[in-house]
Parts: C-alpha cells; sequence; structure tokens
C-alpha cells in the first residue's frame, strides 16, 4: 500500500513539474518529445500554431486607397517599406495559414530581393516589376510568380475597389498551383530570432508613432488583447475581414535608405533600404519598448536581435511587423 501511494505521489509530482514548465516556458521542447503530451505545431516565425510550411510573400500596397486591406491579419510577419515618394508598401509572409485573398496586391521593388533572400526560395506575388529590375527577379533565389505569368483566375479584380488598387490574389489557388506543379518551395524556418520571456529592462509605453516622408504609423498597447493595434495615417487600420490590425511584437528596425538605380513609372527615384549588415532599433513587447541591436552578417542569413548589452532577446509568440525605416521612432509613456 505504501509503494502505491509512493508511486502515486511521485506520478503527481512529475506532472506537477511538467506543468510547471510549460507554463513557465511554452516553447520548451522537451514537452513535445513526451508521448503522453500532445502539442500542437508551431511556426517558426511567428511561434504561431500550424507549424512550418511553404513561404508566400506577397507585396501589398499601402495608400490610404487601399485600405481596408485583405489578409493581412493571417501574415505571420509584415514588413513596411519605404517606397517612392516617401510612402509605403508592405511585404506580408505568410506560412502559418495561408488565406483564400490577399491584396491589394502591387509590384515589386528592389529591397525586396535583399530583404526575402533570408527566408531562402519563396513564393513571391506581386502584380509587376519595372523593365530594368526584371532580370533582377528572375536571378534572385525565389520563386517568381508574378501577375504576369498568372491568369485572371489567380490574380483577380476586386469590382468594388478602383486601379492600381483592385488586384486581388487568390493566394490558395496559388499555392495549389505551386504544388500542382510540384515547385520546390521554402518552408519557413528558424530566422534568428526565438520566443519566450522578455528581458527585465524595457521601458513601459502606451504608444509610438512611425514616419515615412509621406507615410506613418501610430502603435497602442492593448493591454486587453496583448498587442499592438495599429493606426496608418492616423486613422484606425482595420482589415477587410474588419479586424482592427496590430502585432504581439513590434519592431522598428533602424537601417540605411538610399537612392537606388531604379525609377518608378512617373520618374520616381525607388528607395533602397539596406537589410544586411548591423545596426539599431527597438522590440515592442508587452507594452515595453527595449532598445535593441540588429544583425545580419550576409543575404542567407537571418536576423538576429539583442540588447545594448548583448542579451538576447525574445519575441512574444503571435504576429510581427517590422518597420524598416531611418527615422527615430517617438515613444510615448
Amino acid at each position: 500500500m505504501f509503494s502505491k501511494k509512493l508511486r502515486m505521489s511521485l506520478l503527481s509530482a512529475i506532472l506537477l513539474g511538467l506543468v510547471l514548465i510549460a507554463v513557465a516556458n511554452p516553447d520548451n521542447r522537451l514537452l513535445s518529445r513526451l508521448p503522453f503530451i500532445s502539442t500542437s505545431p508551431i511556426n517558426s516565425i511567428s511561434g504561431l500554431p500550424g507549424g512550418d510550411g511553404p513561404v508566400l510573400v506577397v507585396k501589398i500596397d499601402d495608400t490610404r486607397q487601399a485600405h481596408p486591406q485583405i489578409g493581412l491579419e493571417d501574415a505571420d510577419i509584415v514588413y513596411i517599406e519605404q517606397v517612392e515618394g516617401g510612402l509605403t508598401r508592405l511585404a506580408a509572409i505568410f506560412s502559418s495559414t495561408i488565406p483564400n485573398r490577399v491584396g491589394p496586391v502591387r509590384s515589386a521593388r528592389i529591397s525586396d530581393i535583399e530583404l526575402l533572400e533570408q527566408y531562402g526560395r519563396v513564393a513571391f506575388a506581386y502584380s509587376g516589376a519595372q523593365k530594368k529590375m526584371r532580370p533582377v527577379i528572375e536571378a534572385a533565389n525565389l520563386e517568381d510568380l508574378g501577375a504576369q505569368n498568372h491568369s485572371s483566375t489567380i490574380y483577380t479584380t476586386d469590382s468594388n475597389r478602383i486601379q492600381p488598387y483592385a488586384m486581388v490574389l487568390r493566394a490558395d489557388l496559388l499555392m495549389q498551383y505551386v504544388k500542382d506543379k510540384g515547385i520546390s518551395i521554402e518552408s519557413s524556418k528558424w530566422m534568428g530570432w526565438n520566443f519566450g520571456d522578455a528581458p527585465n529592462q524595457g521601458v513601459p509605453i502606451k504608444s509610438v508613432h512611425l514616419s515615412w516622408p509621406a507615410s506613418s504609423y501610430d502603435a497602442h498597447w492593448s493591454e486587453s488583447e496583448k498587442r499592438w493595434l495599429l493606426d496608418h495615417s492616423y486613422q484606425p487600420d482595420i482589415a477587410d475581414s474588419g479586424k482592427r490590425l496590430g502585432p504581439q511584437t513590434l519592431v522598428i528596425q533602424l537601417v540605411s535608405i538610399s537612392d537606388s538605380i531604379y525609377k518608378d513609372k512617373v520618374g520616381g527615384v525607388t528607395p533602397f533600404s539596406a537589410t544586411v549588415g548591423e545596426g539599431r532599433g527597438y522590440i515592442l513587447r508587452d507594452g515595453r519598448a527595449f532598445e535593441a541591436q540588429w544583425s545580419r552578417p550576409d543575404g542567407a542569413s537571418g536576423t538576429s536581435w539583442s540588447t545594448l548589452a548583448g542579451e538576447k532577446i525574445s519575441f512574444s509568440k503571435g504576429q510581427i511587423w517590422v518597420a524598416l525605416t531611418d527615422k527615430e521612432p517617438k515613444l510615448s509613456k
């Protein structure tokens, strides 16, 4: 009898220990190896349920006329890039979930080539590119799935929108095409950041203002939703689905932005945002801002983040937005 009670006590203690490990560190991989513990597959980019699948990148318009945007709430990570005239454009990366529709789709830019190289050979969806850039895209390590190569069944036109803000990608059909053709696409993988508890440092903030010459974003911390709720050009950033857009982790990556050799169709010079090298920035999570430094030694490497003291900074599980900018953010306590 005593032996049976002892065994039960030991088993209870072990189970309690496992629960405490799970609570303290939900990313602990030990639990996934135990036969009696069931865990859902987690995406390496965002920490979201869904596991690692083929990476789809879609270029999305970010002007006022393009809002509300479609499908962004399902992205694992969204990059904000500066384009001609000081406006911004988005590169949305999907892997854990591929929505049916994404848009409005717009053209590729030279910054995309260097930025996306770290993800491997991704499926790249866009509306087109200037003539001088087409050979660059063809030579890059990505699968060119632009609208010029596909029918209006996949790159559809939304009759409720005006051109050039009306192209909407049927992402589900595009990825089915990739599967049917046996096209090899890189699956999501570890990109240089981990998920877990935040460092002890950090400054509590309520909001942050991000600006480009002709565009801006504000992010407001929501304690109830545990994420940063976004405003675009001082208006709530609401997706076509009605959901307020906003990530669990907001990354502000300070980069060098310079003129490239490319121009848009009206002669506007295309800026280039350099994402290889190292620099400063901020990681915003859990209602706090952490001054940070980033490092990406070469194009094929992911981007790692650490505090100024050299301690690795973990991200919160969930969607990530990365603002590529050369302007210091305005943090509000």
